[in-house]
């Protein structure tokens, strides 16, 4: 049986001195203890709005 996936897209906006990796870290601690692996991250503009793709099995 193939396994079925569910996915999360969260967007983290950067703050007026541009985006902290301690602010991805901690929001992907946050998703990781709620059961979602990070697959992917998409930042545009190095000033811009991050995307963190995670997916957990449903």
């Amino acid at each position: 049986m193939s396994k079925r996936w569910t996915y999360l897209t969260v967007e983290v906006k950067p703050s007026w001195t541009g985006l902290k990796p301690e602010d991805l870290q901690a929001e992907m601690n946050r998703q990781g203890q709620l059961g979602w692996e990070l697959v992917n991250v998409l930042q545009g503009t190095p000033m811009g709005v991050a995307l963190l793709f995670f997916k957990k099995e449903s």
